[in-house]
């Protein structure tokens, strides 16, 4: 391992303190939405909508940002008040996005999206024809042919300047509705919605540094107050007097997203925009049972990914007849994380193939994937993560050219960002600690939770936990000298004794509350 030096505690604060410039922005220091090219005219144009009584449709997306998106401009029309028609297409049948099937049942004078719309080329094109007004307000990469929109709101046009070009989709939408509320005079505190795009954000992998950090530890903050039924439900759910964004990364948001990959996304979005908590209540209890099924169906389908894996790829693209469609996406996760490559699975069915990519390192995934574009019948993304669509004919030639492209790719591209901060001595690991840590969340991209090392360690004991005994308690002691032991904590890896009684892994350090106790929990991250 590369740093295995000794930090103390200022040590700490000092290296960790390095990754902001200057700081946090306040929420008053968050850039002008009119800054976002057409976010004004776009902004014009649905408060003409308004006062005008026409009718508007609203089309979002089935992911976690996609429906908390549509969720935010529910809840803001509903303030107004005024009718606003949403809906969230089905994976299945309808696919990705405002296409042409979501477009057969929409009668709708304007048609606004919400995180999807950059790529609609057609729909537009069925828009224009059928004389309806398309707004589309999207974050992903844009291709060079726009859609015939009379708006495009994305940060990531060439044209504009907006000063901080990674948000979400539920951002753009936040931020088009604060300029409408200004067109419209209305008395709407635009803060009340930073619960619900602070698990945005957070689910959709942006990164936590400038008003990403701030409107995720705003939203958190707004979480443990709020009187949204939704929120209530979440907080009784985590039941901690302070959440955090790792709390509703693996807690929540896998919750939200498996509404839209197992079934339906109304389902995610009538837990988002119930009024009453009994209604929250029994579609957070819908949820949890289809993140059950969906935990089930992907560790199926990632036994068989793996089983399908060429290693002498160094882009792995796997296929398989049937394997479920909603979970292609995390199943590609999983095998990033076990060979350390970027991995893309498909899903075929009859013909067609549709899958996921997830990438690591430097590596863009979008920008290979986009060399075989003449093979795709459709794909969009960004760096990290992508979706695509070919035909199954075509899976071997497109495994074969994106290896190829990838083989020109500087090497050191492909290394994980697995950055070890340094090692601590046991002796540092206190609540004093603990509070020091806490002052650098929200934890998540680009502000990773600090990973330490422990080298050679001596193993005392190892016991296993769980019902199944599935976990892994491993009490070590740091330095030879030392008597203070501690104990690092192996979720869903079950540990022997090593030959020599000797670890050397990395580790992160995060709270346990547990009966009113507060204290440091150490959690193995990486075995060396």
């Amino acid at each position: 391992m590369s740093n295995t030096k000794l930090l103390s505690k200022n040590d700490v604060y000092n290296l960790l303190s390095q990754r902001f410039e200057g700081e946090d922005k306040r929420l008053s220091q968050i850039p002008n939405p009119a800054l976002l090219l057409n976010a004004s005219d776009a902004a014009k144009k649905i408060s003409e909508a308004i006062q005008t009584n026409k009718k508007i449709t609203l089309v979002g997306d089935y992911d976690v940002d996609g429906v908390s998106s549509t969720a935010i401009m529910i809840d803001f029309f509903r303030q107004i008040p005024y009718p606003l028609e949403a809906i969230i297409p089905n994976r299945f049948r309808d696919g990705y996005g405002v296409s042409p099937t979501v477009l057969e049942r929409i009668d709708a004078d304007l048609v606004i999206t919400v995180d999807n719309g950059i790529a609609a080329n057609g729909a537009a094109g069925i828009c224009k024809e059928r004389g309806i007004d398309l707004i589309i307000t999207d974050h992903h990469t844009p291709s060079e042919n726009l859609p015939d929109a009379l708006y495009i709101v994305d940060p990531k046009l060439e044209a504009c300047s907006y000063p901080f070009k990674e948000i979400c989709g539920a951002e753009v939408a936040w931020l088009l509705l604060a300029l409408v509320k200004k067109e419209l005079k209305l008395d709407i505190d635009m803060k009340q919605f930073l619960d619900i795009l602070a698990i945005a954000i957070i689910a959709d992998i942006m990164p936590l540094v400038d008003i990403n950090r701030t409107l995720v530890k705003e939203g958190l903050k707004l979480m443990q107050t709020s009187s949204r039924p939704s929120s209530i439900i979440i907080r009784d759910f985590l039941n901690k007097s302070n959440i955090t964004s790792e709390d509703i990364a693996f807690s929540i948001a896998p919750r939200i997203n498996s509404a839209g990959r197992l079934e339906d996304a109304s389902i995610a979005l009538d837990f988002y925009t119930a009024t009453d908590t009994n209604k929250a209540y029994k579609q957070f209890e819908l949820l949890g049972k289809l993140n059950d099924l969906r935990k089930e169906t992907e560790a199926q389908t990632t036994l068989q990914a793996i089983n399908s894996v060429d290693d002498n790829d160094s882009i792995i693209v796997v296929a398989g007849d049937g394997w479920h469609e909603g979970v292609v996406g995390i199943v590609a996760s999983r095998l990033v994380d076990k060979f350390g490559k970027p991995a893309i699975v498909l899903s075929i069915n009859k013909d067609e193939a549709k899958g996921s990519a997830r990438s690591i390192g430097e590596v863009s995934i979008y920008e290979l994937i986009k060399q075989s574009e003449q093979l795709l019948s459709k794909f969009g993304g960004h760096k990290m993560a992508a979706g695509l669509g070919l035909k199954k004919e075509d899976i071997v030639l497109f495994k074969n050219e994106i290896n190829k492209n990838a083989s020109k790719l500087n090497p050191n591209d492909f290394i994980p960002k697995e950055d070890v901060l340094g090692m601590i001595s046991s002796e540092d690991i206190d609540l004093e600690l603990l509070e020091l840590l806490d002052s650098f969340e929200p934890f998540g991209e680009a502000n990773n939770r600090p990973v330490f090392l422990l080298k050679d360690a001596e193993v005392v004991s190892i016991k296993l936990m769980g019902a199944d005994k599935s976990h892994s308690r491993i009490e070590v002691r740091q330095f030879p000298h030392q008597r203070k032991t501690v104990e690092i904590i192996a979720f869903r890896r079950v540990f022997e004794m090593p030959k020599n009684r000797k670890i050397t892994c990395s580790y992160s350090v995060s709270k346990n509350e547990f009966n009113g106790k507060t204290r440091p929990q150490l959690l193995l991250n990486k075995m060396y």
